[in-house]
């Protein structure tokens, strides 16, 4: 059961892919557009961002829809606790912040008040989820513009070929 819904979920996320390649618009702005629904998707927003995106894809015409909607397909709710997680781990290694070790309730209250230990945790996700998200970005930005780069100079779909040794073709010289 589970497998079958992460083959879904895959196809899903190719077929927003292969139509934002088909796009009229340049890789440049299919990557961007992807580049920043990463972003906006992996920020804490509660749902929020989904409006954000639309907003965004309504209001700019360099905006490609289908890779906006790729991206939030990407950071799933399946995905999202475990960049939440990151996101703390890498706040709390910039701020010099604990992890997410269990500890005593005694021993952690004893630090300082629980506003302050929550005020604590707060930025420690916040500024490990801004850093994780412009790291995902910037990596995404420069995958989704080769692939489609790649799939345009390739001029046709090949549907036969597997998605794996498609996308590990294009990094090989």
């Amino acid at each position: 059961m589970i497998r079958e819904r992460l083959v879904r979920h895959r196809a899903r996320v190719r077929r927003t892919l292969m139509a934002a390649f088909r796009e009229e618009h340049t890789p440049h702005e299919i990557g961007l557009s992807f580049a920043v629904g990463i972003f906006v998707t992996a920020l804490p927003t509660g749902g929020l961002g989904l409006g954000v995106l639309a907003g965004l894809a309504a209001w700019q015409s360099w905006v490609s829809k289908p890779a906006t909607v790729a991206a939030v397909a990407v950071l799933n709710p399946l995905i999202k606790p475990a960049v939440y997680v990151a996101s703390y781990q890498l706040g709390g290694a910039f701020l010099g912040g604990g992890s997410l070790r269990p500890v005593d309730a005694a021993t952690s209250l004893s630090g300082g008040s629980i506003t302050e230990i929550a005020g604590t945790a707060a930025r420690q996700l916040i500024l490990g989820n801004l850093l994780l998200a412009a790291a995902l970005s910037v990596s995404s930005y420069a995958v989704v513009t080769r692939l489609t780069r790649a799939h345009r100079e390739r001029g046709n779909d090949r549907p036969d070929r597997p998605i794996v040794s498609a996308v590990l073709g294009l990094f090989r010289r």
